[in-house]
């Protein structure tokens, strides 16, 4: 699949160069809404919405706009969240998820930083030995 987008289409890219994961389209009515989960353990580390209303973002200019939802650490949601760029994450858990708009006003490096950051977070812990 391809996006108007340039700036999805190299994230997407990116999460398939670096992690050999491809979009899964899970919704009927939203047909170009993405998720990408890791292959171990099917947990989802980034969610792509398409054609989202500046609105639903609070947003004064009118018109429609990709968003990408990464899991993050807390305490980095709270210094990242602008209500321009970033906000608190879109149809996910706000205190761990963040939504990052896809306009090109945040570099590409920073949004594959936050990707890998998600990827981490979400990846499957290592079990603890039992202490004897």
């Amino acid at each position: 699949m391809k996006f108007e987008n340039k700036t999805t289409e190299k994230i997407l890219q990116y999460i398939y160069n670096r992690y050999s994961v491809d979009p899964e389209f899970l919704w009927s009515k939203t047909p170009n809404d993405a998720i990408f989960r890791h292959k171990n353990n099917s947990k989802w580390f980034a969610v792509l919405f398409t054609n989202i209303e500046k609105e639903k973002l609070h947003l004064k200019e009118t018109g429609n706009i990709d968003i990408l939802d990464l899991k993050c650490e807390p305490n980095l949601i709270g210094s990242l969240v602008d209500g321009i760029h970033y906000f608190p994450g879109y149809h996910m858990n706000k205190q761990h998820w963040i939504t990052i708009v896809l306009d090109d006003s945040i570099s590409l490096q920073q949004i594959y930083q936050l990707v890998d950051l998600s990827f981490e977070l979400t990846k499957t812990k290592p079990k603890r030995k039992a202490e004897k």
